[in-house]
């Protein structure tokens, strides 16, 4: 009986899974997008340049996510490096995008030699727990903060999304008929139709699929030297190790070095179309892990990864779409879908271990200022041990 009981459960539609997986599509499709054509924008790229590293960084990346969560049974969504783009958007003053594929190609190289033989196994089990979730805090805060400016520009938006968060949380008896996430969602499309004046257009025919380009790789040592180490650093500490965290403070054991074997993979493809490394994503990850079953997170993530495939080939219609959404809407759904995660790595953070370093690791990243061109996730990390070592010896 129990079995079969069971078995019903896990037939049933996976509701709380797909939510978590839009949200998190919506926040990878909103500012992490505009975050590339700024990039691009600024290094002198074209449209077609632009379409190809979005469609590249989109669909292939979605299709990794599918495979690695069907394979491990976890979440384990891949998108592409953040603090990587910024970076390229700065090196784009000085190289040829030509060159800058070459530097991809390398940095592919190298995350493959560091996942396939282990080491980076290795730098991840060293790594202090408090400290990471502390530079963790510093990323997600900022989304909380998001949310709540966000009163300022549409009060009428966010409360109402906001009250029915509260109203679904504070009783357990309406989570099991209505999700809050799925109530937000709904509450918030109600919302915005009442307030949309039905002005909208869609691009034309000619816009509506995306055209990948291929690209020659041109091999520099100016550009192997300002690109290939910083890169590998922003996949692997600023980005994988936010993804590693979150999912194993979700319950999961996360492969690490398949993880960095992936990354390494997928980059070596992505990079031909013209795409930034590809990582492990901290902030997706936290939405698809906020709610719901721990069993069935990998469900999410799935469908994450078709979300983002689709997006990928209908890039220019997804686009005009999204951009027609106001950026309150997106910043409240992903404020309060990280409300828990937020939660959880402060909790982690300022322990009994390490708080000194937490601490440093906090305020640097929140701080977002690079160094050497180098995100501020990463030296959250670098100065938060650093303070550790030196003011928190006896710290267990």
């Amino acid at each position: 009986m129990n079995n079969e009981i069971s078995s019903t459960a896990d037939r049933r539609l996976p509701i709380d899974e797909t939510v978590n997986a839009f949200v998190a599509f919506l926040f990878a499709a909103s500012a992490p997008v505009a975050i590339i054509l700024g990039a691009g924008v600024r290094g002198g790229l074209s449209e077609a340049d632009l379409a190809s590293w979005i469609f590249a960084a989109f669909v292939l990346n979605g299709a990794l996510s599918v495979g690695m969560s069907l394979v491990y049974r976890q979440p384990l969504a891949f998108f592409w490096t953040i603090p990587g783009t910024v970076l390229v958007g700065s090196a784009l003053q000085s190289l040829s995008f030509a060159e800058v594929i070459g530097a991809y190609i390398l940095t592919a190289l190298l995350l493959l030699v560091l996942g396939l033989t282990g080491w980076v196994r290795t730098a991840m089990d060293r790594l202090p727990m408090p400290i990471v979730m502390g530079m963790v805090a510093g990323v997600f805060v900022e989304f909380g903060l998001d949310w709540i400016r966000s009163f300022q520009s549409d009060f009428v938006l966010v409360a109402a999304m906001t009250a029915t968060f509260v109203g679904l949380t504070a009783f357990p008896k309406l989570q099991k008929v209505l999700p809050p996430m799925i109530g937000v969602l709904i509450v918030g499309l109600l919302v915005l139709s009442s307030q949309r004046s039905g002005d909208f257009e869609l691009p034309v025919a000619g816009n509506l699929y995306a055209s990948p380009q291929f690209y020659v790789p041109v091999f520099s040592l100016s550009a192997a030297l300002e690109l290939v180490v910083p890169l590998a650093i922003t996949v692997i500490a600023a980005q994988n190790a936010q993804g590693i965290v979150i999912l194993r403070n979700a319950g999961h054991t996360p492969p690490v070095s398949a993880i960095t074997t992936a990354c390494g993979a997928a980059s070596l493809v992505t990079a031909f179309l013209g795409s930034v490394s590809s990582c492990l994503t901290g902030p997706s990850n936290a939405i698809l892990v906020s709610s719901g079953r721990t069993d069935r997170h990998w469900r999410a993530a799935v469908i994450l990864g078709c979300f983002a495939i689709l997006f990928g080939v209908f890039a220019p219609l997804v686009t005009k779409l999204m951009l027609a959404t106001p950026a309150a809407f997106l910043s409240t759904l992903a404020g309060l879908a990280l409300l828990r995660t937020l939660q959880s790595a402060f909790q982690s953070a300022f322990g009994p271990s390490f708080p000194m370093g937490a601490l440093v690791a906090f305020l640097i990243t929140l701080a977002g200022i690079p160094i050497m061109n180098i995100g501020a996730p990463f030296w959250g990390l670098v100065f938060g041990v650093l303070a550790s070592l030196l003011l928190e010896r006896r710290s267990s």
